[in-house]
């Protein structure tokens, strides 16, 4: 699993609900793939038994990872970073689109902007922003 940790990856830091946001990932990415899951399993490890300690996926080939922090410890996530997203679709764009927003943020479209047909900025319901564009 710390393989893929040799790559830039992308790392989110949860409180506590960091199993439920990985399997909302891998559910709604067409191309999603589970690469590793481990969890806390004794209390010197610093987290709550049960709950994530890696959790490690791909979107497209681009490396994500998850940890569980306790007592929320982790600070809010915000939209000043994001992660892009080109779908190859439109369908694509727009099931995305629908998941992503669903219990959370549209920030933005979908619309038009310049050469790209659809583009949208949603805050997803665990506070991950994505830009969602479709050429």
């Amino acid at each position: 699993m710390f393989n893929q940790a040799k790559r830039i990856s992308t790392f989110f830091t949860f409180n506590g609900n960091g199993e439920e946001a990985f399997h909302f990932y891998l559910d709604t990415f067409p191309d999603a793939k589970k690469v590793g899951l481990t969890y806390f399993t004794k209390p010197e490890q610093g987290g709550d038994i049960g709950k994530i300690l890696n959790a490690t996926f791909e979107i497209k080939g681009a490396s994500f990872m998850i940890m569980d922090m306790t007592n929320n410890a982790s600070p809010d996530f915000s939209w000043a970073t994001t992660t892009l997203y080109f779908a190859d679709t439109e369908s694509e764009f727009d099931s995305l689109f629908e998941k992503l927003a669903k219990e959370g943020i549209v920030m933005m479209g979908p619309e038009k902007v310049e050469a790209l047909r659809k583009v949208a900025w949603v805050t997803d319901k665990f506070g991950i922003t994505w830009q969602l564009a479709f050429e």
